[in-house]
């Protein structure tokens, strides 16, 4: 899977759709969308994604590639940030593709002539029959969208709107990344977790690979002694490679 991304950002272990929590129907409605199948005809003008920061957009749009790609079908992630200023040529050649995804395309919204870069290949992916999913910070119709034509387009297609988890959402999100790595958390670590560390998603996955590595070097079970350890004594996460 990792050929068909940027070399830069492959799809990590976690990025699939069973370790998403929350918003089922959305999680649904995107597999239909990875594997092709036509649950409803708005889908033919696009996915639209949208959220906050930390709501799982980039996970959802990961996951559909994965997917994808599982299905046999050949998908392509693109982090638009990464080329705002010179989004045309990076979008050359995506036609070839069953499935392409864009993530944070709100980056571009100001700039015209990005604008019109997507507003062709969203034509032509549409003509084509391909699927396209967008994911952005910035709503469909919102008017910051330098191209009206655009936003007309993105307001075409299925939309999904995402809230972050609360913290009963990450408690569970992060059990279940746990138990990927055959890990297990029980009700004391994490009250003691959620007490003593940052609770966005992102920060508390790391602290997991980092705890993850600890015990597999220990031949350690998670518990809050151990966990302390880690954290506040020589066996800190900082230190454990």
């Amino acid at each position: 899977m990792s050929a068909q991304l940027p070399l830069a950002l492959p799809v990590g272990p976690d990025q699939r759709f069973e370790l998403f929590v929350g918003h089922d129907w959305a999680v649904e409605l995107l597999r239909a969308a990875a594997t092709g199948e036509r649950v409803d005809a708005s889908i033919d003008a696009g996915l639209f994604v949208e959220g906050v920061e930390g709501s799982g957009k980039s996970h959802l749009l990961l996951a559909a590639c994965r997917e994808a790609h599982e299905a046999g079908r050949r998908a392509r992630y693109l982090p638009v940030p990464a080329f705002a200023g010179a989004l045309g040529t990076m979008l050359e050649g995506l036609d070839a593709n069953d499935l392409v995804a864009l993530d944070g395309i709100e980056a571009v919204s100001a700039s015209r002539e990005d604008c019109e870069a997507l507003f062709h290949l969203h034509n032509r992916l549409r003509d084509a029959g391909r699927t396209l999913l967008y994911a952005s910070r910035l709503p469909a119709g919102d008017t910051a969208w330098a191209l009206p034509d655009l936003r007309s387009r993105l307001g075409q297609g299925l939309r999904v709107s995402l809230d972050v988890l609360d913290d009963d959402g990450r408690r569970e999100a992060l059990r279940r990344r746990a138990g990927r790595r055959g890990l297990e958390l029980d009700d004391a670590v994490l009250d003691w977790l959620f007490r003593r560390v940052d609770r966005d998603l992102k920060s508390l996955t790391a602290l997991l690979d980092r705890l993850d590595r600890a015990a597999m070097a220990a031949q350690r079970r998670l518990t809050v002694p151990f966990v302390r350890k880690c954290l506040d004594g020589p066996m800190s996460p900082e230190n454990v490679q």
